[in-house]
């Protein structure tokens, strides 16, 4: 009989067998170095491959596969997806990135614009940046979840998701800015859950929803994210980077919405052209002849209103004067894009939304029995004696409210007057 060949082996981060989660917890309780680095790499690497053999028994082929698929063999349920992040400890900067020892995050803090962070952000999503714990890209920083923040922040150093909370300041949910993270650091074993995502703004009225840059696998990506998290969602916690500073500077200007004034008649600026072309990237190029410029016109206002109505907004929601929404869209590339000319201003297979004037009390018109008639489609009419009919009343507005409440709205996202959003669920 041939002896076993002894070898190591490491867990797989994404595995659910017993062995390998036994084998994570075992080490998440080692001691740990500066950095948050565990000390014991020796023990980390002792294991022989008759522990191995023991997990394969362990786990089971029928074990690994639904592992595998994401589903959990107790029920036969879908699993929460979890990050699969493992990630690399503080260090400097790597290859061509320059920087001298892992600075302290109490120390002064190089400073940065909103706009910089997404754009560098952008960079790595474009580039398709792949995820890997052990390498570098050529800026430096490391290639995980918290290398990406430290990237994004433009930080001296590779942080890690035990760290990047001491680099900014704790902000409440409802005051996310695109810049701004969204931090979950698994005390308990740090290589389960633990994931950083960087908030690139709302992508509806609601807030339930928002536009996450991130480092996972297979590679860096933006995508719209449920706030906070696919899973651990609760424990997701809102940092402001504190070397943030207003302004522009050297890669971008900021975020900040700068005024009506500055989009009236006869008005040419900058911030004239910056719309133009923010209008140009979002489907709006039909609207210019000779590309954007300085000086406020009637393209630069019929490609306003175009993209104001693909949102579903009426009324003057739409009027072609940008506004702060309007412009916070705009700038952090969410919301929906221009539609092709001749498709109309709302998204495929969806009435357009008619404006929230036609859902106040007194108001008797179409939509109101629109609105109505769709509620009890759906299943939401409970409050209806006699139906829908075309007056707003309080049974209408107590059926959008259930309706709301049933999408996990509260507060004002549940107070039962239609919003775009209510709208666009309610009639996809």
């Amino acid at each position: 009989m041939t002896v076993p060949v002894f070898e190591e082996y490491e867990p797989d981060a994404d595995c659910g067998c017993p062995g390998c989660a036994q084998r994570r917890r075992t080490a998440a309780a080692l001691p740990v170095r500066h950095g948050g680095h565990r000390a014991a790499h020796g023990a980390r690497r002792a294991l022989v491959l008759v522990t191995a053999a023991g997990v394969v028994l362990s786990c089971g082929a029928a074990q690994a596969a639904a592992t595998a698929a994401g589903r959990d063999t107790r029920t036969g349920t879908e699993a929460d997806p979890q990050p699969v992040t493992p990630q690399g400890t503080v260090g400097p900067l790597n290859s061509d990135g320059a920087s001298g020892p892992p600075a302290a995050p109490g120390t002064a803090q190089r400073t940065t614009t909103r706009t910089e962070i997404i754009n560098r952000a952008k960079k790595w999503v474009t580039a398709k940046v792949p995820y890997d714990m052990a390498a570098y890209w050529s800026d430096g920083y490391r290639q995980d979840c918290s290398g990406f923040v430290s990237m994004a922040w433009n930080l001296g150093t590779n942080e890690w998701t035990g760290s990047l909370a001491g680099f900014g300041t704790k902000i409440a949910r409802a005051d996310l800015e695109p810049g701004d993270i969204l931090l979950f650091h698994n005390l308990a074993d740090p290589a389960v859950g633990s994931h950083v995502t960087v908030f690139g703004g709302w992508t509806d009225h609601t807030h339930s929803h928002y536009l996450a840059y991130e480092q996972t696998r297979p590679n860096a990506r933006k995508a719209t994210t449920p706030m906070a998290y696919w899973s651990n969602s609760s424990q997701y916690v809102a940092y402001r980077y504190k070397g943030i500073v207003s302004g522009a500077s050297g890669s971008g200007s900021a975020t900040a919405f700068p005024g009506a004034a500055k989009f009236a008649t006869g008005a040419s600026n900058a911030h004239v052209t910056r719309l133009g072309k923010m209008l140009i990237a979002q489907g709006g190029k039909r609207f210019y002849k000779q590309g954007a410029g300085p000086r406020w016109g009637d393209a630069d206002k019929r490609a306003t209103q175009a993209f104001q109505l693909a949102q579903g907004w009426k009324g003057k929601e739409a009027d072609g004067i940008p506004g702060p929404h309007t412009w916070r869209l705009l700038v952090s590339g969410t919301g929906r894009k221009i539609p092709a000319a001749g498709t109309g201003g709302s998204t495929a297979g969806t009435a357009a939304y008619p404006g929230r004037s036609h859902f106040q009390p007194g108001q008797a018109n179409s939509h109101v029995r629109q609105l109505g008639t769709q509620l009890v489609k759906k299943g939401y009419g409970a409050h209806y004696v006699t139906g829908p009919g075309t007056r707003w009343t309080e049974a209408d507005r107590r059926n959008v409210e259930a309706f709301q409440r049933a999408q996990g709205w509260s507060g004002a996202a549940a107070d039962g007057y239609p919003g775009p959003e209510t709208w666009r669920r309610l009639f996809s």
